[in-house]
């Protein structure tokens, strides 16, 4: 059975974490992966800087071995040659002591030899390995450069995604600016104009009103007027045309005895100037 502590400890630890990883900040979360990614490119360097270093170092001791061989070999024969020339002379001595020197010569170059051997096989897994070195410095030159790139990248995706999510936030607010005035209990422009245009409306209509009426019992007070005035010149009409009237039949009577008058006269002169007319009668 599990220890509840340590599952207990081991959740809390994993909860952390994925808090963490949520609220962080994707441009430190950048910076630490690429300081990763310098970390282990300069690791790989230095040990393939380090491969590459034992090889030359194995270099340098192989062409110091082989000096070495060379000189040993040199003296081992210049000493057999003394110790040759000295039993020629006669001086045993000195030969048995030349040819010990060319055996303690010889020693030393068979040691050198063994080690210059062995330098040599090492120096050739050192190449080998120098090779492979190489290599992988090469691919780790080319994937710190994708890595630099990708981080570029990433950075600026960083920035565009901000520079949307302050857009996004700015329409977000605009909207929610919008909702607010669409919102019931917040009086809109459009409904205090129309409200206002309402009571406008009505004032002039009730203004309209007043002024109607007024004008309307002025109009009836005229129009009463101008009937009285009208009726009293009827009469007047009236009563001029039956003065009219009656002075016209006046006259047309006195004229009637006017001309019974002169027709009168004529006919009494027409008596008098023919004498044949007064018998005829």
């Amino acid at each position: 059975m599990a220890n509840p502590l340590s599952k207990g400890w081991k959740y809390l630890m994993q909860s952390l974490d994925t808090k963490i990883e949520d609220n962080a900040d994707p441009k430190v979360q950048i910076q630490q992966a690429a300081e990763a990614s310098r970390r282990q490119h300069a690791e790989l360097t230095k040990q393939a800087a380090a491969v590459i270093g034992n090889r030359n170092q194995l270099e340098m001791k192989m062409h110091r071995l082989q000096e070495d061989v060379q000189k040993l070999s040199n003296n081992a024969r210049m000493a057999i040659q003394q110790a040759d020339q000295a039993n020629a002379a006669g001086d045993a001595a000195k030969a048995q002591e030349l040819n010990q020197t060319a055996e303690v010569f010889a020693s030393q170059l068979v040691t050198v030899e063994k080690e210059l051997e062995d330098t040599k096989q090492m120096h050739a897994g050192a190449v080998e390995s120098a090779k492979q070195a190489e290599a992988q410095k090469q691919q780790a030159d080319m994937r710190f450069q994708e890595q630099q790139q990708q981080i570029q990248q990433l950075q600026q995706q960083v920035d565009q995604t901000k520079m949307q999510e302050a857009t996004a936030q700015s329409v977000q607010q605009m909207n929610g600016m919008q909702s607010l005035q669409n919102d019931d209990s917040v009086p809109t422009l459009d409904s205090v104009r129309d409200k206002i245009e309402q009571r406008y409306a009505q004032a002039l209509g009730a203004q309209e009103l007043v002024e109607g009426s007024v004008q309307g019992r002025m109009d009836e007070i005229a129009a009463a007027g101008n009937d009285m005035r009208a009726t009293s010149r009827l009469d007047q009409i009236r009563a001029e045309m039956k003065g009219e009237l009656e002075s016209g039949k006046g006259s047309e009577a006195a004229s009637g005895a006017v001309v019974d008058a002169e027709g009168q006269e004529d006919a009494a002169g027409s008596a008098d100037s023919n004498p044949y007319m007064g018998e005829n009668k």
